[in-house]
């Protein structure tokens, strides 16, 4: 009989016959979340540590943008000073550039530059530079998925490996049942038994480490899909539900139209474009106007009421005006034209333009990597296909072949040896099976990945 970690395995093992053997193990409900790839992959989009990195650099281009939306428009300040001259008995004191001992100066400063509102080039890179973060999003989700499917379909296999070294435990102890009858009447030589029990010993140790493979998947996995890490989940087999891989035409078509690769290559050569522009704005001149309000006086006073001395240029020509206001207003425009700066700005262009040849080479590069990775994960799920059907035949003629050699050894036709021969290649057979099942819905999936239809 199969031993208690023998039937924990298979409680553990996935709840699905297992079609090409006819073989429905009867599994022990548990409380353990029952996990779609669906739903693996929403979870990992939802805790995946990638992609809550590239949301937060979307939020921080996001602030970018505003900052130079910001910087377009009129800014208001509150300019704060207090100047302290050493005195030297004059009303200015030492300074010539005061106008007394004491001044004060408490004003709103509004600044605008307004060649500024005529320039998009900031704004432009500023948006572009937001969509790049945007499409890397993807780019992570992408990464992040291909990861989830190969994790996924790790567990499907090892759970059907291990379905499988139970039927093969099965066999083992069939085998060990038939050389004890034959060594009970003299038909074999004890050493038929040993060879058998040694086999089924085997078999058993097959089940344990098809038990730790499970548990080591279910890690790799629980580790992306909860926000706080956890292996006791299930997954649901879908090997059986072959899906049709979609025609090239359509699927070039469809990868070309979403691949986050092919839009973050092509939103940096239009960031690259707009550094261009910004750099030539060194070329053009800047016209500032600021208007000024508040208090520029010797006296921190809206008005002064005392008499003031005939000197200094805060109380001429008006001193002897009394009471004299202190609140008032200014403005100033000012007209910056670039003349020479021994080719700084020609360089700062010449630049940027290769930045934007770069960025092009960039986009086609990942054009091309686009094609080679489409037309490889065509390929690869067109292989996987194509084996399924020699896999599904060597594993029902390595079934019929030990069904044989077990009655050729029955008959003493055949030596033990020869039907562990078969049980090991049976065992391989049901393996490379199924392994060829989650090779081909590896690569159909990542095919459907690629093609934005997933």
């Amino acid at each position: 009989m199969p031993s208690r970690h023998v039937l924990r395995v298979l409680a553990l093992a996935f709840p699905v016959a297992n079609a090409a053997f006819g073989q429905t193990p009867t599994l022990t409900p548990t409380a353990a979340p029952t996990i779609k790839l669906e739903d693996a992959l929403a979870r990992a989009a939802q805790y995946g540590g990638q992609i809550q990195t590239a949301n937060l650099s979307v939020l921080q281009a996001k602030e970018d943008t505003a900052q130079v939306r910001a910087n377009r428009l009129p800014a208001v300040n509150a300019f704060n000073q207090f100047i302290y001259t050493e005195g030297n008995g004059t009303p200015s004191g030492v300074f010539v550039a005061n106008d007394g001992v004491h001044v004060y100066n408490e004003q709103a400063v509004i600044h605008q530059d307004l060649l500024a509102i005529a320039r998009h080039g900031e704004m432009n890179r500023a948006l572009a530079a937001e969509a790049i973060a945007r499409a890397k999003i993807e780019v992570a989700v992408r990464g992040l998925n291909a990861t989830v499917i190969q994790d996924y379909y790790t567990i499907v296999g090892a759970q059907r490996h291990a379905v499988n070294t139970l039927t093969s435990i099965h066999e083992a102890e069939q085998f060990l049942d038939i050389t004890q009858k034959q060594e009970r009447g003299g038909e074999v030589a004890h050493a038929d038994v040993i060879k058998a029990q040694f086999e089924l010993e085997q078999r058993q140790r097959d089940v344990k480490e098809a038990q730790l493979a499970i548990d080591k998947a279910k890690i790799a996995l629980g580790v992306l899909i909860f926000p706080s890490f956890s292996a006791e989940f299930s997954v649901v087999d879908d090997l059986q539900e072959l899906v049709t891989i979609p025609p090239v035409a359509d699927a070039r078509a469809g990868a070309a139209a979403s691949s986050p690769d092919i839009k973050v290559a092509q939103a940096g050569v239009q960031e690259a474009g707009y550094e261009i522009n910004i750099a030539r704005y060194q070329y053009l001149p800047s016209f500032g106007l600021d208007f000024f309000y508040g208090i520029d006086a010797n006296q921190f006073a809206v008005q002064t009421d005392h008499p003031t001395q005939d000197t200094g240029r805060s109380t001429l020509p008006n001193f002897t005006v009394n009471p004299r206001q202190n609140l008032g207003y200014s403005a100033q425009a000012t007209l910056n034209i670039p003349v020479w700066n021994w080719g700084a700005t020609r360089s700062k262009i010449k630049q940027a333009e290769l930045k934007r040849d770069q960025a092009q080479l960039d986009l086609s590069i990942a054009q091309r990597t686009l094609e080679a990775n489409l037309a490889a994960a065509y390929a690869e799920a067109q292989g996987a296909q194509g084996q399924l059907e020699s896999l599904r035949t060597s594993a029902d003629l390595a079934r019929e072949s030990l069904r044989l050699t077990l009655l050729r050894y029955q008959a003493g036709e055949a030596i033990a040896l020869e039907v562990v021969d078969a049980q090991n290649s049976v065992t391989q057979s049901r393996n490379a099976y199924d392994d060829g099942l989650a090779r081909y819905r590896v690569a159909l999936t990542n095919l459907k990945m690629l093609t934005g239809t997933l």
